[in-house]
């Protein structure tokens, strides 16, 4: 403790934070498994489900001081990236720019075993306000997922089919893995831009044209990150109402000149998030479950950590989403197992992340 100087007496949320950071930094950390018998002590606190939105809870001045311990340590170890260091622009031909002219935006949907949210999802892409875009549903169950047949009504022949509204396509898959699912709609995307979309979730009408407008502001950014409410479904009456508990999930810790340091600290970017579809593809797409510990789990964060190691993040602030609370959604009772197994891949995502910007910013000084 003396040698790393103690603690910093200007936390008074971060001072054990920091001081594990600065530690680590110079020592090797040496794990005592707390699980069965003979465990050193205890540890007794009310049960309580899994709430993904608790660290909405938090208060901002904490927040921010973890920040600043985050951004220390990245600064101390080599891995910060400085405000509009190693950031590129987006360019596209002609010829590029003329494949858009029907569609500019592709909203691709994995989704396994949900035939009764998914026509939610669909009309939420169809409702909105920039009309040149498509919705992609890739079914990862195989022809069996009775979800192929509810998308299989908004296309030409199903009942519930519009000529005049954007199109919809589906694919089936028999592998259930969700980056094999995105990877293979943006292969089939005919948009610019991808965008995210939960096949539990909706679209709000005006989100495309948000999210279009942030990209047309500056050719330097990659992707742009919406915010969302949080929905929730009576699964006795089938009504949706809006989770007013829970404020509009804006990720504002999130800043133009350290929001991709700051990334590494926290688990998510937010939502929806849209990206050039040219981008995702020159980076290898999305991860396969590759990453040690990942079961359909991180990819698109670690999507993000990677795109913004060479592209501006821009924002949308609005509410342009609407996450929907259920029974069957995957926050909903995550047992501890896959808690724990969760945070172990996207803390893999992170290592991962840490040794590229390393390699960036030593190769700039070799320049």
């Amino acid at each position: 403790l003396r040698d790393v100087g103690g603690f910093d007496e200007s936390y008074d949320a971060a001072d054990f934070y920091d001081l594990r950071l600065r530690l680590l930094e110079k020592y090797r950390p040496v794990h005592v498994a707390n699980r069965f018998a003979g465990s050193l002590y205890t540890l007794a606190a009310p049960a309580k489900a899994h709430n993904v939105f608790d660290y909405l809870l938090a208060g901002k001045p904490a927040q921010l001081e973890m920040e600043r311990a985050c951004t220390a340590h990245l600064k101390r170890t080599g891995a910060y990236l400085a405000p509009g260091a190693h950031l590129h622009r987006v360019t596209y031909s002609p010829q590029e720019e003329s494949r858009f002219a029907e569609c500019l935006a592709s909203v691709v949907i994995p989704v396994y075993q949900r035939p009764g949210f998914i026509g939610r999802a669909i009309e939420s892409v169809q409702a909105q306000t920039q009309r040149r875009v498509e919705a992609i549903v890739v079914v990862n169950g195989g022809r069996d997922d009775p979800t192929a047949a509810e998308v299989g009504r908004y296309m030409p022949g199903g009942d519930r089919y519009q000529p005049a509204a954007p199109p919809v396509s589906l694919i089936v898959l028999d592998v259930n893995n969700i980056g094999l699912c995105l990877n293979t709609g943006i292969a089939a995307a005919r948009g610019k831009y991808y965008v995210q979309l939960d096949s539990d979730d909706r679209l709000k009408p005006d989100a495309v044209e948000k999210l279009l407008a942030i990209f047309d502001s500056d050719p330097a950014i990659g992707m742009v990150i919406g915010s969302y409410e949080v929905w929730t479904l009576n699964e006795q009456t089938g009504a949706l109402a809006r989770n007013t508990e829970i404020p509009v999930v804006t990720h504002d810790e999130w800043t133009a000149d350290n929001g991709r340091n700051n990334l590494l600290r926290i688990n998510g970017a937010g939502a929806p998030r849209a990206a050039h579809i040219k981008l995702i593809r020159e980076l290898g797409g999305f991860g396969l479950n590759d990453t040690p510990h990942s079961r359909n789990y991180g990819e698109d964060y670690d999507l993000v950590l990677r795109l913004s190691e060479h592209y501006a993040i821009g924002r949308v602030w609005d509410p342009i989403y609407e996450v929907i609370r259920h029974s069957g959604g995957t926050d909903h009772a995550i047992d501890q197992a896959t808690i724990d197994r969760n945070d172990e891949a996207k803390d893999h995502m992170r290592l991962e992340a840490l040794e590229r910007r390393r390699r960036l910013n030593a190769n700039d000084q070799r320049q």
